[in-house]
């Protein structure tokens, strides 16, 4: 190798290795709040101690703060709650998002585009901006304190129409027209053809919409009432009211970790195949 060529090797073995060096750095302070959550919850940490904030590991790592956790919290309750509110929203949305998209990807109407961008406003909104009217509709329908009232907001998702309508865009239409000449009805025709095809968009829109309903906090709060319709979230806040009482922070650590743990766990089973799914969709 010339000298020029070993020149340009070099600089570019140094430049990969920087950029190595600054995405471990942001990492590591990214991964840093999980790291003293994942410390704390392991060891013994009176109120007030020294090294409360301290990232190191104890020798002497203890699981009796996620035992003090679970007995204090109805957590079986809670894992439950929030399994029928996600696994329900998800299952509704994936109906309705789906018939939506076929809609705007493929027939045609008058007014289709301007009715679309309408829809899209929803993206526009802040959830907060619309508790209000929400609680009072819920209210009326009967539907307060309840898990069905924590979900029905949800049915419908602009963010899901625009992704479904997007990946229906990019199947060409001879997959429809054979499944017609064959005799299938419209909803065959969509049930065993497209939605096959449209799976990773559908499995990306599922990553969103789980990962987002297991982490709603203010929304369940509202429209429930009882402990036994508390999801995790709205739960996991009994244990922030102790700590605030000078209780022990290795205590909210590990109910925390409770909560968080099984989508941290999903996704480093499935890491791949989320990231293909994104990847598919042109989400980056």
């Amino acid at each position: 190798m010339s000298p020029r060529g070993l020149t340009r090797a070099l600089r570019g073995r140094g430049a990969r290795l920087a950029a190595l060096a600054l995405l471990s750095g942001f990492a590591l302070a990214w991964s840093t709040p999980l790291l003293w959550m994942l410390n704390a919850s392991m060891r013994d940490m009176p109120f007030g101690a020294r090294d409360a904030a301290s990232l190191l590991p104890d020798f002497k790592p203890s699981l009796a703060h996620f035992s003090d956790a679970w007995t204090q919290g109805d957590f079986a309750q809670w894992y439950l709650n929030t399994l029928i509110v996600t696994l329900g929203i998800l299952a509704v949305q994936l109906v309705t998002i789906t018939l939506a998209g076929y809609a705007f990807a493929r027939l045609e109407f008058r007014g289709k585009t301007i009715v679309f961008y309408l829809f899209l406003l929803q993206l526009t909104l802040a959830a907060p901006i619309l508790i209000v009217p929400n609680t009072l509709m819920v209210v009326r329908l009967g539907l307060y304190d309840s898990l069905p009232g924590v979900m029905a907001p949800y049915f419908a998702s602009a963010f899901g129409v625009f992704l479904m309508r997007q990946t229906f865009k990019t199947i060409p239409r001879d997959f429809e027209e054979a499944a017609i000449l064959d005799g299938a009805s419209f909803l065959q025709m969509i049930r065993l053809v497209l939605v096959p095809l449209a799976r990773p968009g559908m499995i990306a829109f599922a990553i969103v919409s789980v990962t987002s309903h297991w982490n709603e906090f203010l929304w369940p709060l509202m429209v429930t009432d009882s402990p036994g319709k508390m999801v995790l979230t709205v739960g996991l806040t009994s244990f922030v009211r102790s700590a605030e009482q000078a209780a022990d922070w290795g205590l909210v650590a590990a109910a925390t970790l409770l909560v968080a743990g099984p989508l941290l766990l999903a996704f480093a089973l499935f890491q791949r195949q989320f990231v293909n799914s994104f990847l598919f969709t042109g989400i980056k």
